[in-house]
């Protein structure tokens, strides 16, 4: 009877301590992610100011480099030297034009004399002939004139923009950080040379921290967007700690699960990733391993 009690005790103690352990799993496994910028130049040229360091929190819109702007500048100086060349071309139409009407003003007054003449028979029709077609010749000059000012705006218009494209170039030389954030890796120096496209350093905002998980199709009725959820990290290689997150995204189409994955259940063939907003006080690290559980546990 003795032997069949202590097997019995020790059936029960085993069936506690399973039941205790199915209690503590978490419902879900994952990593955490950060949303990471990679900030490459756009311009070709020697780096210059570039002071940000691995682990600097720049504000967004700050420059934190710039790319030598010589050639740019000295091109845009010699653009606004041909622009004003163009600009006393255009002042001497005007003053081309500005002759021709006085005088077709003088021919005016020309012609109320002859006209007067004519009248009192002091005068023959043909002057005032000659007189009306001066002025129409001088009609035919300043319409001349005129059209060269059509030929001036469009090269005006021109350099205008290469104005505007070589501006353009100039404030691709200068290097704002896009977002606020930390620093997470530095690629150039000040010093360098840069080119379009190469990389000069990666940040990435990490107030807020998302936990990528994947869960099973009889996981998701359980579980919906803005639903907040319990998170454990490792506090110590036996106890966990507990902080609060909210699910930010639902993955609308199922997918393999991935290798590296553990679920609540065992593998299946397919799972849903979801990802959960978590605030971070500091504590929480790119790929640190965390688990879920979408109703709170009791311990």
């Amino acid at each position: 009877m003795a032997n069949a009690r202590n097997v019995l005790i020790m059936i029960s103690l085993v069936w506690l301590s399973a039941c205790k352990n199915n209690n503590n799993l978490s419902d879900a496994y994952g990593n955490f992610e950060a949303i990471q910028v990679t900030v490459s130049a756009e311009s070709a040229g020697r780096i210059h100011n570039f002071e940000i360091e691995e682990g600097s929190q720049p504000d967004s819109g700050l420059i934190v480099a710039r790319i030598d702007t010589t050639d740019l500048y000295l091109k845009k100086l010699q653009l606004l030297a041909q622009k004003n060349a163009v600009s006393v071309k255009r002042s001497s139409v005007a003053s081309q034009v500005e002759v021709q009407q006085q005088q077709k003003a003088n021919l005016l007054v020309e012609k109320n004399r002859i006209t007067k003449l004519i009248a009192d028979k002091a005068a023959t029709p043909k002057q005032l002939d000659d007189l009306n077609g001066a002025i129409e010749l001088v009609d035919k000059q300043v319409a001349s004139i005129n059209t060269q000012n059509t030929g001036i705006a469009e090269e005006m218009e021109i350099i205008d923009r290469q104005i505007a494209q070589v501006n353009e170039s100039i404030r691709k030389c200068y290097i704002r950080n896009p977002v606020k954030g930390t620093v997470l890796s530095k690629y150039a120096e000040a010093g360098e040379f840069a080119a379009p496209g190469r990389a000069l350093y990666k940040i990435a905002d990490l107030s807020v921290m998302e936990l990528k998980v994947y869960v099973s199709g009889t996981q998701l009725p359980v579980i919906k967007q803005g639903q907040q959820v319990e998170v454990l990290i490792d506090a110590d290689k036996k106890t966990n700690r507990k902080l609060s997150g909210v699910i930010s995204w639902i993955s609308p189409r199922a997918e393999f699960t991935p290798k590296i994955i553990q679920t609540k259940e065992e593998r299946v063939n397919l799972v849903y990733g979801v990802k959960i907003r978590v605030p971070n006080d500091g504590s929480l690290k790119i790929a640190m391993p965390a688990e879920v559980n979408f109703t709170a546990k009791s311990e």
